[in-house]
């Protein structure tokens, strides 16, 4: 589904991904870790074009879109959706305008059709007779909702999801972590988590991967990840068992 080749990315002189290869399958939840500051959300935006590599590769269904013109990667984004760390609600327009703003800027739908679609994407998120409310008027929880139905309302092949539980409490994380397991079941998409959160990825995930110092240490199952001889991996796997007991 995804395939990254040996991209390099560098902000003034600082090597941020040195190197990265990645193979993302159709239909499986990828998580990509890795300490703050790694890159994580740098090689997220590289699967969107929000960001061109310096060298390498990013093949979505077998298109590389790290060269195309503005019309092509329109074209491939409309089968990607991104859920931002911070949901990237837009702050002036109420749920339902931010739910329906994709389904008005690319389908030739009427007004009734995308109501119905709009509220329908809105209870499959757990979401119901909130139109009218402003994203400041929501908790941390019902905004990751109303991003996440955002999200869906195009029916996306690909979902890319950056940080989702952050901030959060864990009762909500464990809502979220639900929705998220949900959806990809309901729909059968192509997910991208970008966490730092092992108890998260090992629930959800089919593959981990982990980004470390702009390259790719590790990509495996959950369990071959936890038998990780990687010295990086064993002691990210300590750290996250030490704050777990914490807590």
């Amino acid at each position: 589904m995804i395939q990254i080749e040996n991209l390099h990315k560098s902000f003034r002189g600082q090597k941020v991904l040195q190197g990265v290869n990645l193979h993302i399958p159709k239909g499986k939840i990828t998580a990509i870790m890795g300490p703050s500051g790694e890159g994580k959300s740098v090689l997220l935006k590289h699967l969107i074009g929000l960001l061109r590599p310096d060298e390498g590769k990013v093949l979505i269904e077998g298109e590389d879109i790290s060269r195309m013109n503005f019309d092509e990667l329109n074209r491939i984004r409309k089968k990607i959706s991104m859920l931002f760390q911070d949901a990237g609600l837009f702050d002036y327009m109420n749920v339902f305008e931010n739910v329906s703003f994709p389904l008005y800027e690319h389908t030739d739908l009427s007004d009734g059709e995308i109501r119905d679609l709009v509220h329908s994407t809105l209870e499959e998120v757990g979401l119901r007779d909130i139109d009218e409310k402003l994203p400041g008027e929501l908790s941390g929880g019902m905004r990751k909702r109303v991003g996440l139905a955002r999200s869906l309302v195009l029916e996306p092949k690909v979902l890319l999801f950056d940080e989702p539980t952050t901030g959060l409490d864990p009762i909500i994380t464990e809502q979220i972590a639900d929705l998220m397991e949900e959806t990809h079941q309901r729909h059968q998409v192509t997910v991208v988590l970008i966490s730092h959160d092992l108890p998260l990825s090992l629930r959800l995930a089919n593959q981990i991967s982990m980004l470390y110092k702009g390259k790719i240490i590790e990509s495996s199952t959950p369990d071959d990840f936890c038998r990780s001889e990687h010295e990086f991996v064993k002691t990210f796997i300590e750290a996250q068992d030490l704050v777990g007991k914490k807590q």
